[in-house]
């Protein structure tokens, strides 16, 4: 048994119930933050299962005064908060010419300033207490560009680039980041979805059930990485591969193996749906 405190945004499904179940199981105080009460009760019942004091809160991470409001009702009944997860995100596919700008600021908002916020309002909290954790769940997208993604990416460097900055203020703190970039994976990020048509939807839930990565395994590697105060969780071996390349590889070359394998993506498609 542990007296140690997590709360995780967008806890009520996904990677983020993955998570909060993950360190239930560990003995944690679990407190879970979501928009959809209906799940988060559900989720609720299912920690107290396993971890009798876990709490559910409604959370709008585009909301300053809600995560206010879970700042203080974590102090008032647990004296604080060890582990804070960022997990809450939304996706926008599409080219640059066909996304609405209305979809834009609904991503950032919630992808980037949705993280911003909650570092904002606990960096206090932690450093009254002299420590605590930050995990910000940002995605590869954050570290490559892939085409048709670009609201998607660019919210997610943001996270990077945040997060990155973060590790660089708390050195010679016991604050603490680690930053979470998965590729696809098994989760109902398709939900989020907005203005986009059937076939554009199929298309993100066939890639994402293609996966042989869970939010289960994630959420063990982020377990592992804050145990061990690790910064980056990189859990595909292709997004490793391809971010080794990017980094490595003249861009030219870069683009032409990213294109390559895109083409092969969209064949392996089509054979499928055909």
């Amino acid at each position: 048994m542990t007296n140690q405190r997590i709360f995780i945004t967008g806890g009520a499904s996904g990677l983020g119930r993955s998570i909060a179940l993950r360190y239930a199981r560990a003995g944690w105080r679990v407190c879970i933050g979501d928009v959809n009460p209906t799940r988060g009760a559900e989720v609720l019942r299912e920690l107290q299962a396993l971890a009798p004091a876990a709490l559910y809160m409604p959370c709008d991470v585009t909301r300053a005064e809600d995560l206010r409001a879970v700042a203080e009702r974590l102090t008032a009944d647990w004296g604080g908060v060890d582990v804070v997860v960022n997990n809450a995100g939304v996706a926008a596919p599409g080219a640059i010419e066909d996304v609405p700008l209305e979809d834009w600021q609904r991503v950032l908002d919630i992808n980037v300033m949705g993280v911003v916020r909650g570092c904002y309002v606990f960096t206090p909290l932690f450093k009254r207490q002299g420590q605590g954790h930050f995990v910000n769940v940002a995605s590869m997208a954050g570290l490559l560009d892939v085409p048709r993604a670009a609201c998607y990416n660019a919210s997610k460097a943001a996270v990077v680039s945040l997060s990155e900055t973060l590790q660089n203020e708390f050195v010679g703190t016991r604050l603490g980041v680690t930053l979470v970039c998965p590729s696809f994976f098994k989760t109902n990020l398709a939900e989020s979805l907005r203005n986009v048509d059937a076939a554009t939807r199929a298309a993100v839930n066939r890639v994402l059930e293609r996966s042989t990565v869970s939010a289960e395994d994630i959420a063990e590697q982020i377990f592992q990485a804050v145990r061990q105060r690790t910064f980056y969780v990189l859990p595909h071996v292709q997004g490793r591969q391809a971010w080794l390349m990017k980094r490595l590889l003249p861009r030219p070359l870069y683009m032409r193996l990213i294109s390559a394998q895109l083409r092969r993506m969209r064949g392996s498609d089509s054979r499928k749906t055909a």
